[in-house]
């Protein structure tokens, strides 16, 4: 009993180390696993060393308890942000927090937090220069000029500042910084850069001053075909030992209504090229022609369309999408080499269409069944974080980040899985509830406007069977 209470004090201490109990760390799931990862090996290496001079465990029993100590971690702390993600988006559980520059960096970041409630953040104010807010769509959230910074933090209660340095002068910034480290703070500050991975930014001070050196994204030769033969492999693999489900979802489908089981649609692929993404059928026939005189239930804004309660979804169909199960026949779009098991989510041409050119070089790689949007903003109703985590892979793709995303789907689909099962009649809620802070109603679409915080207009909207991953 002393060993086994020594070896979870140890791991739990190589853990904090690590920084896994703190929210800096842990708020992005690709970072939290690979200090997870990092930490149970360490944990090993270290039990390892202590067996070779003791004798206590062998390694088979120390291998064992690594493993299972990597899952246990994965699928707590999985349950946690589950029901910490859901109590956010009703808007508990957040620190308040004041920004501090009123210019588009602040608008931006603004909208960021708008968009992932999850985040754990809330916008008190905005402290600036009042005429830059009100140009900026910042109106609403001007609290005051930055001479009164300070005591505007005590008085809005906020236990943060995000400085949106690009909006201020170096000698505002430095002096704003160490007021705010005096007054006791929790200061972020932002590095005005969109879209580069934390791993690429490395420390690298000149003459004691801070600066960051930006690592460039490279991508080997080896990397590309690694990539294609973990989707060979993988989707192999997963699509033969799937195949008695999708034998039973196939039967199910042809007995409710004995119409077609698959269905088929054309997305737009690599360098733009259109090609057959196939389903198991989840509404009913006919679902198409209906699409039009159901908009008024779309839940997502911008060119995107995800139906809320969606009337011709079947029974079956419910289940199938609970379960993801209507997706595996993509295995052999990936097996056919028009889709990854990573990447991109696969767009319809009309939605294609109305990409800018910036996000249009999301064709430069192959769609995926899964991928950064689909397990971190699926439910998120916004454009804006599709867009963004579309090009932040396109930046940083890697095989590291590959193998992580699979990991968070594996826990993304449990987690749906049984959120979902619970209310099969009705479609999980994508837009978060009104949040309000004293007197001030802090979501878009309460506000009214759209300001500079706002992403682009509804395009045209998706037909037919479409099911975000």
């Amino acid at each position: 009993m002393f060993t086994t209470l020594a070896f979870v004090a140890g791991g739990l201490a190589v853990f904090s180390a690590m920084g896994l109990y703190l929210s800096r760390v842990c708020i992005l799931r690709t970072v939290e696993y690979a200090h997870i990862a990092s930490g149970c090996l360490i944990a090993g290496v270290l039990a390892l060393a202590i067996s070779a001079v003791s004798g206590i465990v062998t390694p088979i029993e120390i291998a064992f308890g690594i493993t299972l100590a990597f899952l246990l971690a994965i699928v707590l702390r999985s349950v946690y942000r589950t029901w910490l993600t859901s109590q956010r988006r009703f808007g508990r559980h957040l620190r308040s927090v004041l920004l501090f520059g009123a210019g588009n960096e602040a608008a931006r970041i603004v909208g960021l937090l708008e968009e992932h409630p999850e985040l754990g953040y809330r916008t008190t104010g905005v402290v600036g220069n009042e005429l830059q807010a009100r140009r900026n769509g910042l109106k609403s959230y001007w609290c005051g000029e930055l001479d009164d910074g300070i005591t505007l933090v005590a008085e809005t209660a906020g236990t943060g500042a995000i400085i949106c340095a690009d909006d201020l002068r170096s000698s505002q910034l430095n002096e704003l910084v160490q007021h705010l480290l005096k007054a006791g703070t929790h200061v972020h500050l932002s590095s005005g850069l969109q879209g580069i991975d934390v791993g690429r930014l490395r420390p690298s001070p000149l003459a004691y001053e801070p600066f960051f050196y930006v690592e460039h994204a490279s991508l080997a030769s080896w990397q590309l075909v690694t990539k294609r033969a973990i989707d060979i492999v993988l989707s192999s693999i997963i699509l033969i030992l799937t195949l008695p489900i999708l034998g039973l979802a196939a039967l199910g489908i042809k007995l409710q209504d004995f119409g077609p089981v698959v269905f088929k649609q054309y997305r737009i692929g690599r360098q733009g090229a259109p090609f057959m993404l196939y389903k198991l059928r989840t509404m009913r026939e006919g679902a198409e022609s209906e699409t039009d005189d159901l908009l008024e239930l779309n839940v997502r804004n911008g060119p995107l369309t995800k139906l809320s309660r969606d009337p011709r979804a079947t029974k079956l169909g419910r289940i199938l999408r609970a379960t993801s199960i209507d997706e595996l026949p993509q295995l052999w779009n990936v097996i056919n080499g028009t889709m990854s098991l990573v990447g991109p989510r696969p767009a319809l041409p009309a939605e294609a269409a109305s990409f800018d050119d910036e996000h249009r070089a999301r064709e430069s790689v192959w769609p995926g069944i899964t991928g950064l949007w689909q397990v971190e903003g699926r439910d998120n109703p916004y454009f804006g974080a599709y867009r963004r985590f579309d090009l932040f892979y396109l930046q940083n793709w890697s095989i590291a980040l590959d193998l992580m995303i699979l990991l968070i789907t594996v826990e993304s689909v449990i987690a749906r899985v049984f959120r979902a099962l619970r209310h099969l009649d009705e479609d999980i809620a994508l837009v978060p509830p009104l949040v309000l802070d004293p007197g001030r109603v802090t979501t878009r679409a309460a506000r009214g406007h759209e300001g500079k915080i706002g992403s682009s207009g509804s395009a045209t909207r998706m037909k037919g069977e479409e099911s975000v991953l």
